[in-house]
């Protein structure tokens, strides 16, 4: 296996793709599985039951517990929060551990919660600070307290503006509605 390791980092996990790079006081977990090219930033914790996809960053000071799953190409910002239990009690042992996806190419900004069962679209952005209450669709823009839609993003990440019934971004691309959401690449 071909990958970085800070001398001051804790991996007991043998399932890390080629070219990841785990930074210092890092702990992960022995069962947590993490894809190629990685880069998981100092004081960073991933529990047991976790998969974080291929070219995943994740910023310092992130924890990831148990059911949290992370598709290809996912930016996580730093400090940002993950939960697993809507109603957690202390020494609670018959708790029910929500799973959360977060799909490719999605982007999390620092300092954001994410309530447990949640789904962040494919390359929808979660702006810095927000609360995320419930599912995020696919290129959507949400943030506040609680996070809410404030627009469409585009998968290189910028803003995108609605034409004739289309969603266009000055990179070039453009999306159609499909059923009230975005999709398929015109």
């Amino acid at each position: 296996m071909k990958i970085f390791k800070h001398e001051k980092s804790l991996i007991e996990t043998d399932k890390i793709g080629d070219g990841s790079r785990i930074w210092a006081f890092v702990h992960i977990l022995p069962g947590a599985k993490i894809g190629k090219n990685a880069n998981i930033c100092d004081h960073c914790y991933i529990e047991n039951e976790v998969s974080i996809g291929d070219d995943v960053t994740i910023k310092c000071g992130v924890w990831v517990w148990d059911g949290v799953h992370i598709a290809d190409k996912v930016f996580i910002g730093p400090s940002v929060v993950f939960t697993n239990d809507l109603f957690p009690r202390s020494k609670n042992t018959s708790y029910e551990k929500k799973e959360t996806e977060l799909m490719e190419g999605c982007s999390i900004g620092a300092n954001s919660t994410i309530l447990a069962g949640i789904k962040i679209g494919a390359y929808s952005m979660v702006g810095a600070g927000s609360v995320v209450t419930k599912d995020v669709q696919a290129y959507t823009l949400v943030y506040g307290n609680p996070a809410r839609e404030r627009g469409y993003i585009c998968s290189c990440g910028e803003k995108m503006e609605i034409k004739n019934d289309k969603f266009l971004c000055k990179c070039g691309q453009g999306y159609n509605i499909v059923n009230n959401k975005i999709s398929k690449k015109i």
